[in-house]
């Protein structure tokens, strides 16, 4: 069995303050795009879990989001059958677009039916919020409302397709160390992401985290600064780094900004996925 994996990019993302439990309170707009993992699950008697990949950058052991899902569920349903995973990899690891996190989702749905454990979607979303806070959007797709941890979801009505000159940087950002060197200070007191969605002026959207990861990544910043002066509508960092996105209404002007992007870094262009589409994509994959 055959299933895509989509990445998402934050549109906007606003820290809010520092919870009792040591988190952040966020608020952030999730969109699904079309880059996208492959990965292909192989059902076996034995009840080993084996997971493989074609990216020597990433351990393919106990450690990974997709065999943590997998073990986490065989455990509390006392699942006697093993899987077989390999992964064509496409999403960076490190790069803020949720790779593993949606792997893990993708791993939790397959596997329930697979292994016909009949957990309900809900249930499932919480076994997710527990490998990680954005893995509970990856049920869901599209445009969505996080707050809480990100974990809290409220689906949107989708945008018109957009284009998206996606720029990850051959190295990985520890989302760990970003949230350590935030320094906090007080929200406005009108959320950018609200006036967004009441207007659609995409000029609006910020990331809060990206003052941080430009003072220990600057040269993130001159990506975002070349994007914006090739006439991108908005230009940002996605959650904590290291991917930088410029949004653009017609694909000439993205694949004009796409020429213009040298050096050591991969740059492409993408689309935004609606709802319907990439649940339509997942359903075809089970």
């Amino acid at each position: 069995m055959v299933v895509k994996s989509y990445a998402k990019i934050n549109l906007g993302l606003e820290i809010l303050g520092k919870r009792p439990d040591g988190y952040h309170e966020l608020r952030t707009l999730f969109q699904s795009i079309s880059l996208h993992d492959v990965l292909d699950f192989e059902l076996t008697d034995d009840p080993r879990i084996c997971l493989s990949g074609d990216s020597d950058t990433i351990a393919w052991d106990r450690t990974n989001l997709i065999y943590r899902a997998a073990h986490l569920l065989q455990q509390e349903n006392a699942v006697q059958r093993g899987i077989r995973v390999h992964v064509h990899k496409k999403i960076p690891p490190g790069s803020g677009l949720g790779g593993g996190s949606g792997n893990a989702a993708v791993t939790l749905q397959v596997l329930n039916m697979l292994w016909d454990v009949d957990l309900s979607r809900e249930r499932l979303m919480e076994l997710g919020a527990g490998l990680g806070a954005d893995v509970p959007y990856f049920f869901e797709g599209g445009q969505c409302l996080g707050r809480g941890k990100g974990e809290i979801l409220s689906p949107l009505s989708d945008l018109s397709p957009v284009f998206l000159v996606l720029v990850c940087p051959n190295f990985p950002i520890s989302t760990a160390r970003i949230y350590d060197a935030l320094i906090l200070t007080s929200p406005p007191k009108e959320s950018r992401i609200t006036k967004f969605l009441e207007s659609g002026d995409f000029s609006l959207l910020k990331n809060d985290l990206e003052k941080t990861v430009f003072r220990l990544y600057p040269q993130l910043q001159r990506i975002k600064r070349q994007l914006s002066d090739s006439e991108a509508v908005v230009s940002l960092i996605s959650g904590s780094g290291s991917s930088v996105f410029g949004l653009f209404f017609e694909k000439e002007k993205a694949e004009k900004a796409l020429r213009g992007i040298g050096g050591e870094n991969t740059a492409l262009i993408v689309k935004t996925v609606s709802r319907g589409d990439y649940k339509k994509s997942m359903s075809i994959g089970v």
